[in-house]
């Protein structure tokens, strides 16, 4: 199943060049704002029959972030070896932990990503993300795939320094997903994917989640076990070598296999600044 955002925050399935958006809901939760996260809720607790209206074709929608509004966005730093050797890091993952990112940096495929400073460099950072399908607390990882809803591409955008991870990369449009999301059961297997991220159609990043050093599971037991996840709640896998600047003008392009589309977006410097922080990348 591929479920999207799109227009005015509308569910829909996606289908053969398709939406069919669903009609009814279930009233809200506490938390649960979008009606994405509300389908989400409403599909991990049994109700997976969904009243769907007429198809409408993609090419008439308008693609929003899959989850416009996660409660949390959870990203791993240094989670692959040659991303480690090439940013000279001398620590990883395992010695790091995980960082949030600002939920408000979320845009979906097709935004815009906005570069606020112009005396800065920003590199893109391509990433496999999961959507928590179920409320997950001190999950096992053994049990750690039970919780997640589904897949979807994802752009970490970053500003090289040495500010706080979560500054660095908060910025608002730093955080692209889409263009939807793909449940599990029409994967190959999430720790196994391949993916790419292409800048002006030109292969930067070329690798697959079976090379991380602590895979989805890991990810999503440790998070688990710091603070309770929520349906909607997204966390992202790192990303592997060949991040590199972006610039006003430049296209960017995330691909992973089995998720049926591609998400896009574009690079703007419009409106930028120069930077109040003169802080030395580390």
């Amino acid at each position: 199943m591929r479920v999207a955002s799109f227009n005015d925050g509308r569910v829909g399935l996606v289908a053969a060049g398709q939406v069919r958006e669903v009609s009814q809901f279930p009233p809200a939760a506490p938390g649960q704002s979008s009606a994405m996260r509300r389908f989400i809720h409403a599909w991990s607790e049994g109700e997976q029959n969904p009243h769907l209206l007429d198809p409408t074709a993609l090419s008439d929608v308008t693609l929003m972030a899959p989850v416009p509004d996660p409660g949390k966005i959870f990203a791993a730093p240094v989670n692959y070896r040659d991303h480690q050797l090439e940013m000279d890091e001398a620590v990883q993952v395992s010695g790091l932990g995980l960082f949030l990112k600002a939920p408000t940096s979320v845009i979906g495929h097709g935004g815009q990503v906005q570069l606020p400073y112009l005396d800065r460099r920003f590199d893109q950072e391509g990433e496999v993300a999961v959507v928590i399908g179920r409320r997950a607390r001190h999950v096992s990882k053994s049990d750690a795939l039970d919780h997640v809803f589904g897949v979807t591409a994802l752009l970490d955008m970053t500003m090289r320094g040495g500010e706080d991870r979560s500054t660095r990369k908060s910025f608002e449009t730093f955080t692209p997903m889409g263009p939807w999301i793909v449940t599990l059961d029409e994967l190959p297997g999430v720790e196994s994917l391949t993916f790419s991220c292409r800048v002006n159609e030109t292969v930067r990043q070329d690798s697959s989640t079976a090379r991380l050093i602590w895979g989805i599971a890991d990810l999503v037991s440790y998070a688990s076990s710091i603070t309770t996840l929520e349906p909607g709640d997204v966390i992202t896998s790192g990303t592997p070598a060949g991040v590199g600047p972006v610039e006003d003008g430049d296209s960017i392009e995330v691909t992973i296999d089995g998720l049926g589309g591609s998400l896009r977006v574009s690079v703007s410097t419009e409106g930028a600044v120069p930077c109040p922080t003169k802080v030395e990348q580390g």
